[in-house]
């Protein structure tokens, strides 16, 4: 593995040296959410050759941080995953994707979003806090990219892919960024058509769900950014004051306390 030193004998430096090249925390990342061949990888990853990722791949393999699982068939592509030294990473990509929501700013021409990134991103919002006592299922669609999240009691099964019969579908382009930092609410959002709602069966979506839904996922204020004078710039709230959920009342009457429960989900292929 072609090491960068810094000349120190530290572990963060010896860390940066294997996860600091280009692309290694992604590929991470997306091992995180699933096993990946060679393909499923460029997939995320189209302005970047093959083979630059293909070296980033054995560097990390050298490194002992991802492993190779022979194809089953000789006509089969070899897949990829963490080691368990490698999945210890977890809390570090998570916790460093939270970090940098907090200044991700809109998506720029040049970029895009991916069903590894946004599962990620969902997973490091996650309020587990907000989530005692609740039992919901989301399928969240954002373009051509589909991902569910089951919240039981405070835990959450985030991943690719539909859920069967889910609580509230959510249909979502860049205004979902704005409604996890607060900056839109659910209401301007549904106004704007910015956010569609539909429930399992096709039909209208129940928007205090939505509520349910950016109250259990969560971006955390930016930063204060000291200006050049070396005043702190009076703070704008961007996250709306929030009244007990139990008082939002949904459109048939009915309030949050009386959301529905799931207790387990399956998903579909």
């Amino acid at each position: 593995m072609k090491l960068h030193a810094s000349g120190q004998h530290c572990g963060l430096a010896r860390a940066m040296e294997v996860l600091g090249e280009p692309w290694a925390m992604l590929l991470i990342r997306d091992l995180f959410v699933e096993p990946k061949t060679l393909s499923g990888f460029r997939r995320g990853f189209p302005q970047t050759p093959a083979e630059v990722l293909m070296t980033r791949i054995e560097e990390l393999e050298r490194a002992g941080v991802i492993q190779r699982r022979d194809p089953r068939a000789p006509t089969d592509s070899s897949v990829f995953e963490l080691t368990e030294y490698g999945a210890e990473l977890e809390e570090i990509v998570v916790s460093l994707s939270r970090w940098g929501l907090r200044t991700l700013g809109p998506l720029r021409r040049d970029e895009i979003m991916t069903e590894d990134s946004l599962v990620t991103s969902l997973r490091a919002t996650f309020r587990p806090e907000a989530a005692r006592g609740v039992h919901m299922n989301f399928v969240v669609e954002f373009g051509d990219i589909v991902v569910h999240t089951c919240v039981t009691d405070g835990q959450a099964d985030i991943g690719k892919g539909h859920v069967l019969n889910p609580d509230l579908i959510i249909e979502a382009g860049p205004p979902l960024q704005l409604l996890l930092t607060g900056e839109t609410s659910p209401r301007e959002a549904l106004e704007t058509a910015g956010v569609r709602l539909r429930s399992a069966d096709g039909g209208p979506g129940n928007p205090g769900l939505l509520m349910w839904f950016v109250e259990l996922f969560r971006i955390p204020p930016a930063p204060l950014r000291t200006s050049v004078d070396g005043r702190v710039p009076s703070k704008r709230a961007t996250t709306p004051s929030s009244p007990g959920l139990a008082q939002h009342v949904v459109p048939d009457g009915t309030t949050a306390e009386t959301r529905p429960r799931r207790h387990s989900a399956s998903i579909s292929e």
